[in-house]
C-alpha cells in the first residue's frame, strides 16, 4: 500500500515561523514534523509515499529529496494553486490508481497504529475509513459520529460551541480505495469532509470511522507547537529522538558541548553541535537547536530555540519560540508566548513582552521595551469575537490602539474605496473609540459615513443603504465599564461566523492594508438620518387603524439614544403618547438588571394611573423592548415573545416565525393555532437574522426583548417592534392582558454550570450517549426530547467556561427534575 503525505499548507496561524518556511518543515525536537510522519509510515511498512506540495514546495523537495536517507521512496505531486484536501490527493491520482492508499497530513504529530487502521479498513470492506480521535476542544476540527459498527453517521466541519455534539474528531488520516477519485473533480478546489464525504454518504457508500488510541496533535497554532515539543520530551508520543539521554529526561545530541557547571533540569533537549556554557540554567520543556550557543548566565525555560541561534549572557527566555539564525544579545528578555522570526537581532537589555510576534529580519534596539508585534505595529489576540462583537473593559482590554488595529483588519477584508458606516451610543468612551476607528478606516482606503450617536437599529438600517459594512461602538449592556465593538455586513446584520473568522485571521496575521496618500478615504456626515429611518419604517410597517383607535401609550426611552428617534416618529403615528426619560445621560450609557426592573415598575405605575393601553421601555440603544400591560403589570420578556407571536400570527394566518431552540414549545402551539409554523434556529442572533431575511418569515424574536419585523428589517429593532405592536393592538381591539391570558403558561427553567474548557467536548459526547434512544436535536447544542414531550437542552458557552441547560415540562417541578438529572450528567463528565 502507498501513502500520501499532504504538505502544501501555508500555516498562516503559525506566522512568523512559517513566513519563510513551510509548516511541515517546522522542527519538533530538532526534526521536521513531516519527518516524524514519514518515519511513522516507514514503521508500518508504507515505504512508497507521494508528497503533495504547494507553498514553498522547493524547500520540502530539497530537504527530503527522493527519501533515500530515510529508506523510503518519495515522489512529489505539485499543485500550481491550492486544491483543497481532496483536490491535492486527486492531483496525485496517477500514482495511486492501483490499490488502496493511506492519506495523512504532513504537519500533525501522531503515533497512531496505522497497521490497525488499515486492517480495520479491509475488514469492513470500506470505500473510505476515517481515522478519528477524541480531543478536549473540538472547535477547530471536524466532528464525526459513528454507529456501533463504526459506520459514519454524520460529519460537521469546524463547529461553533452550539454545534458541538461530540468530542470525536476527524484527524485528517484516511484509508481509501481508488474508486473515491470518481467523486473528485480535477483541477478545482475540493475538500474531503466538506464536498466528497457528504456525497458518498448521500449515495449510501461504505464510510467507516476508526477511533484510534494514541497521541495526535494538530500543530496549527503557536500554543499547540510548543505543547508538541513538551509532549515529545515527556514521552507522551512515540517518536525517535537523536542523541543520548545523559540523565533522566536530559537528551544531548551528537557533538554538543555542555559545561559541567550548567544546570540542566529535564526533560529537555540539546541539539547537535550546540554549546552550553557554565552557569547557565536550562529547565524543563526547553529545546535547543543545532549549532546554538548559550552563553554564561542565560536562563531558558519552556523555550523552543531553532538552529544557529546565539543566546547572550544573562538573557532570559521563557515559554517563547526563537527562529533560526537569530541573535539574542546580553541580558535580553523574551517573555511567555512571544515568537521571534528567523534572522532577527534582539538588542542588549531589551524586553519582548508575552504574545508579541517579531517577524523575520527585524531588529529590536538595545534597551527597547516591545509590547506590540513588530510588523505593521500591530498586536495579535487569540479570540476576537464574543456573543456581540469584540468586548472588553474600556482602556484596559479595549484601547484606542486596539480599536485602530481592529478597524484596520476589518478594512483589509473589504475592497479599497468601499464605504463603511460608523455609529456609537451616547457614552464618552464610545465617542473616543469611534474617532480612532474612523482614522484607521480612512487610512486603509475606506470612505466613512459617520452617523455619530444613533440607536443601534438606525445604524443597521443606514449601513444597509449602500455601505459595504458598518461598525457600532456601544457600552456593553449591563456592564458600564466595558464596551462592544460591533461589526456589520452590507445588510446591517452582525457578521456571519465565516466573516468573523476571516477578520480574526487578518487580525492574527497582523498584515493590514495601508492606503497611498491619494487613496485616503473621505468622511461624510449624512443628514436627516432620523427622518429617513422613520419614513422608511412607517412606509413598510402596517399602521392602519392607529389614528382612529384613540390609543394612548407610555414610552420610556431610558435616557438613551432610542429617545432621539421618538419625537418625529410619535408625531407621524398620530397616537396619544407620553414619553418619559427622553433626555440623554452620558453617565448612564447602560443599565443593570435591577435598574431596568425598577424602571419597568415605575412605567407600570404611570400606565395604570394614566389609563394607557400599554407601556414600552426601550433599552438605551433602542435594540430591545420590554412591555407593560394596561393594568401596569410587567410582561416578562419570554412571555412578551408569545404575546407578540399571537398577535402577528392571528393577523397574518400563514408564514413562518423564527425562534431560537431555547424557546418554550408553547410557541409552536400558538403559531399552529393561527396557521403559521415555527422555524427553529440556533441561539446566535445572526442565525435569526438569516431566517428573518426569507420572504416567508413574518416574525422573529429571542425571548429577551429582541424582536424582528421582517417587512422592515431582518435584525432586532425595538422601534420597529413598537410600531408594529401599536398597529396590531389597534386593529385587534384586545388588550395585552386579554391576549396574555389566552396563552398557556410555560414552564422553562435555565441553569448554568461551570465547565472547564478541556472537557467541553467530552461533556457533549456524554450527553449524546446518555440520551440513548430518545430523540436528539442538534440544531444548537444538544436537545434531548422525552417521549412525553418534556425536553432538556445542553449548550456550551462559546466565550466562557460554562455550560447552559434549559428544560421544559408541564410544571416547574418537572422541569427542575430534568435540570437536576442532566446537570449530574454534565458534572460527571467534568470531573
Amino acid at each position: 500500500m502507498k501513502a500520501v503525505v499532504m504538505a502544501g499548507g501555508e500555516g498562516t496561524r503559525l506566522r512568523p515561523m512559517t513566513s519563510s518556511m513551510p509548516k511541515p518543515l517546522l522542527p519538533v525536537v530538532n526534526r521536521p514534523i513531516m519527518e516524524h510522519v514519514l518515519r511513522l509510515l516507514k514503521r508500518h511498512g508504507l515505504n512508497e509515499t507521494v508528497v503533495t506540495v504547494q507553498f514553498l514546495a522547493s524547500l520540502v523537495k530539497n530537504y527530503f529529496g527522493d527519501g533515500e536517507e530515510l529508506g523510503m521512496e518519495l515522489t512529489y505531486a505539485n499543485e500550481e494553486k491550492p486544491l483543497g484536501t481532496a483536490g491535492s490527493v486527486k492531483n496525485a491520482e496517477e500514482a495511486l490508481r492501483d490499490d488502496a492508499f493511506l492519506v495523512i497530513s504532513g504537519d500533525a504529530l501522531t503515533d497512531f497504529d496505522l497497521t490497525e487502521l488499515i486492517n480495520f479498513h479491509k475488514e469492513k470492506g470500506a470505500l473510505v475509513t476515517v481515522c478519528l480521535t477524541r480531543v478536549p476542544n473540538p472547535l477547530e476540527f471536524g466532528i464525526t459520529i459513528v454507529d456501533e459498527e463504526g459506520k459514519v453517521e454524520r460529519f460537521l466541519e469546524k463547529p461553533t460551541w452550539g454545534q458541538v455534539f461530540s468530542d470525536t474528531v476527524n484527524t485528517g488520516i484516511y484509508v481509501m480505495e481508488p474508486e473515491v477519485f470518481d467523486y473528485v473533480e480535477a483541477d478545482v478546489p475540493v475538500d474531503w469532509s466538506g464536498d466528497v464525504f457528504p456525497q458518498l454518504m448521500k449515495e449510501g457508500k461504505p464510510i467507516y470511522g476508526y477511533i484510534a488510541e494514541g497521541y495526535w496533535e494538530d500543530v496549527g497554532t503557536h500554543e499547540s507547537y510548543v505543547k508538541a515539543q513538551a509532549d515529545v520530551l515527556e514521552g507522551k508520543v512515540d517518536v525517535e529522538l537523536d542523541g543520548f539521554e545523559i540523565s533522566p529526561g536530559v537528551w544531548v545530541a551528537e557533538g554538543a558541548e555542555v559545561h559541567p557547571d550548567a544546570d540542566l533540569r529535564g526533560p529537555l533537549y540539546i541539539g547537535d553541535y550546540a554549546k552550553v556554557e557554565a552557569d547557565t540554567e536550562i529547565r524543563e520543556h526547553t529545546v535547543v537547536g543545532s549549532n546554538v550557543v548559550v552563553k554564561s548566565g542565560a536562563f531558558l525555560h519552556r523555550a523552543v530555540v531553532h538552529d544557529n541561534v546565539y543566546v547572550g549572557e544573562h538573557s532570559n527566555l521563557r515559554g517563547c519560540v526563537v527562529g533560526k539564525n537569530t541573535d539574542i544579545m546580553r541580558a535580553a528578555r523574551i517573555e511567555d508566548g512571544a515568537v521571534i522570526g528567523d534572522e532577527c537581532l534582539i538588542g542588549e537589555e531589551s524586553i519582548v513582552q508575552g504574545n508579541v510576534r517579531v517577524y523575520p529580519f527585524k531588529t529590536i534596539e538595545a534597551g527597547a521595551f516591545v509590547n506590540t508585534s513588530v510588523i505593521w505595529e500591530s498586536r495579535g489576540q487569540a479570540h476576537l469575537f464574543g456573543a456581540r462583537g469584540v468586548t472588553g473593559i474600556l482602556n484596559v482590554e479595549i484601547t484606542p490602539e486596539l480599536a485602530v488595529r481592529l478597524a484596520g483588519a476589518y478594512a483589509t477584508t473589504l475592497k479599497k474605496g468601499s464605504t463603511v458606516t460608523t455609529a456609537r451610543d451616547h457614552s464618552r468612551g464610545a465617542r473616543a473609540l469611534k474617532r480612532a476607528v474612523i482614522s484607521a478606516l480612512q487610512a486603509s482606503a475606506i470612505d466613512v459615513r459617520d452617523l455619530e450617536n444613533v440607536p443601534l437599529p438606525v445604524a443597521r438600517q443606514q449601513t444597509a443603504r449602500g455601505s459595504a459594512g458598518g461598525i457600532m461602538i456601544r457600552t456593553t449592556p449591563g456592564v458600564p465599564d466595558s464596551v462592544d465593538i460591533m461589526f456589520f455586513d452590507g445588510q446591517g446584520a452582525d457578521l456571519s461566523q465565516g466573516s468573523q473568522r476571516k477578520l480574526d485571521r487578518v487580525f492574527a496575521r497582523q498584515e493590514y492594508r495601508r492606503a497611498f496618500p491619494g487613496e485616503i478615504g473621505d468622511l461624510h456626515f449624512p443628514a436627516s438620518v432620523f427622518d429617513s429611518y422613520t419614513g422608511s419604517l412607517l412606509r413598510n410597517v402596517d399602521t392602519t387603524g392607529v389614528a382612529e383607535s384613540g390609543l394612548k401609550v407610555v414610552v420610556d426611552a431610558s435616557n438613551g439614544s432610542a429617545g432621539l428617534v421618538l419625537p418625529s416618529l410619535l408625531g407621524k403615528l398620530g397616537v396619544d403618547s407620553l414619553t418619559v426619560n427622553p433626555g440623554l445621560d452620558e453617565s448612564r450609557p447602560t443599565e443593570t438588571g435591577d435598574v431596568r426592573r425598577a424602571g419597568l415598575v415605575r412605567l407600570g405605575e404611570i400606565v395604570a394611573s394614566s389609563r394607557a393601553a400599554f407601556g414600552v421601555r426601550f433599552d438605551p440603544v433602542g435594540e430591545r423592548l420590554s412591555l407593560v400591560d394596561e393594568k401596569g403589570r410587567i410582561i416578562e420578556d419570554d412571555r412578551a415573545l408569545l404575546v407578540m407571536l399571537d398577535l402577528v400570527a392571528a393577523e397574518r394566518r400563514s408564514g413562518r416565525v423564527a425562534l431560537p431552540v431555547t424557546t418554550t414549545r408553547i410557541a409552536e402551539q400558538v403559531a399552529a393555532y393561527h396557521g403559521t409554523q415555527v422555524e427553529w434556529t440556533t441561539t446566535s442572533p445572526d442565525d435569526l437574522t438569516r431566517v428573518g431575511r426569507d420572504d416567508s418569515t413574518i416574525f422573529g424574536g429571542d425571548g429577551r426583548g429582541g424582536f424582528i419585523v421582517p417587512e422592515f428589517s431582518s435584525v432586532f429593532d425595538g422601534t420597529a417592534a413598537f410600531v408594529r405592536l401599536i398597529g396590531l393592538v389597534a386593529r385587534t381591539q384586545l388588550t395585552l392582558s386579554q391576549i396574555d391570558a389566552r396563552i398557556p403558561r410555560a414552564h422553562v427553567l435555565k441553569s448554568d454550570l461551570a465547565t472547564p474548557w478541556a472537557v467541553k467536548g467530552l461533556v457533549m459526547r456524554r450527553v449524546v450517549e446518555a440520551a440513548g434512544d430518545r430523540f436528539v436535536d442538534t440544531t444548537d447544542g444538544v436537545r434531548v426530547v422525552e417521549t412525553d414531550g418534556r425536553w432538556v437542552m445542553v449548550l456550551p458557552d462559546p466565550a466562557e467556561a460554562v455550560t447552559h441547560l434549559w428544560a421544559e415540562g408541564p410544571d416547574d417541578a418537572s422541569a427542575q427534575a430534568l435540570i437536576d438529572e442532566w446537570s449530574a450528567v454534565v458534572d460527571s463528565a467534568g470531573r
